[in-house]
């Protein structure tokens, strides 16, 4: 009978045979550097942000704060801290309060200017020892580091924004808006079947590879554990952010050296479900995106990769990388 069970489970699908399941801050999920916290007081609460600060070998040269997206955590840049490291960098990489690692409170007000005065009390409380600061945001955390730069830009040495969302105004475009209840209805629904669908059709243009295995189910795992309703509940607050809070109109206002780094199979659009057809197939054009952006930020550089899609730093993290550190020697 034993025989025929193994016999049997060996036959499931890896979605059903091997579904780790984490805490609501992502206990159990290993980030392969030491994670520290930092307590702060925020909207009459105290809450705690989760984050890497990893030293080079050699005095630093600079710091580089790695800002993740929505459906990522710090530990999604593991393959780009080794090269920064290695150039000489101290990486800083936070997980925002709400996702990941960080606490996520029942009742928060999420808007990037909040999260970016988290980021900044932060750094202060690092003590950077006047070192030259490169703010680097992938999707949403895109959106979050451009709040930054237009909030504190004389913190900043540089700005590098990999794939950010926020570039069109999705509900000025015909996207419908939606109640936060409808926002927590849909992210009760997520799976690890569900993630991995979206980000093959919407971040790597149809293909699906080992490398973007530990990321998806290290966000399905965070559903499957007995936090579900934590992070649901959270992660709807943050799209009811994001679709709220574009940042396109201000990209002009920038005044911190910025680079875009564009993988040109991107689609992400916030809301593209509910969108009529007409609309939705206009959505989420980053080659047209990246282009617009650039030439709205003053003396932006744009780095495009005609084969990525939204995380080129998972996807292909030499080129990535190389791209990156190239553009940071420039500054």
């Amino acid at each position: 009978m034993r025989v025929i069970a193994a016999a049997l489970l060996a036959c499931l699908p890896l979605t059903a045979a091997a579904a780790p399941a984490y805490g609501p801050r992502l206990e159990g999920f290993d980030y392969g550097y030491p994670v520290q916290t930092f307590t702060l007081e925020s909207q009459q609460q105290p809450l705690q942000m989760a984050y890497l600060d990893i030293a080079p070998t050699t005095a630093p040269i600079g710091v580089v704060v790695l800002l993740h997206g929505k459906n990522f955590c710090a530990a999604t840049w593991k393959e780009t801290i080794p090269p920064l490291l290695a150039a000489g960098y101290r990486v800083i990489a936070p997980d925002q309060v709400g996702f990941c690692k960080s606490s996520k409170p029942e009742r928060y007000q999420y808007s990037f200017g909040q999260l970016a005065a988290n980021t900044h009390a932060l750094l202060q409380q690092l003590q950077l020892g006047g070192l030259p600061v490169h703010l680097v945001g992938h999707s949403m955390g895109g959106m979050l580091a451009v709040r930054y730069a237009l909030t504190y830009p004389q913190d900043l040495r540089s700005l590098s924004l990999v794939n950010p969302i926020g570039l069109e105004d999705w509900k000025a475009l015909g996207v419908p808006w939606r109640s936060v209840d409808a926002w927590y209805a849909g992210e009760l629904k997520t799976s690890y079947e569900s993630i991995r669908r979206y980000q093959m059709d919407v971040y790597y243009d149809g293909t699906w590879k080992p490398a973007y295995e530990t990321w998806a189910r290290m966000q399905a795992g965070m559903y499957e554990g007995d936090g579900r309703q934590a992070v649901a509940w959270s992660q709807a607050l943050a799209s009811d952010m994001v679709f709220n809070q574009p940042v396109v109109y201000e990209l002009k206002n920038l005044k911190v050296p910025t680079a875009l780094f564009i993988g040109q199979k991107d689609r992400t659009a916030i809301g593209r479900d509910l969108a009529p057809a007409e609309v939705k197939a206009r959505l989420g054009n980053y080659p047209a995106l990246g282009k617009s952006a650039a030439a709205a930020i003053a003396g932006a550089t744009l780095v495009e990769f005609a084969e990525l899609g939204h995380s080129p730093q998972v996807q292909d993290p030499r080129q990535f990388n190389a791209a990156l550190l190239k553009v940071l020697k420039g500054r």
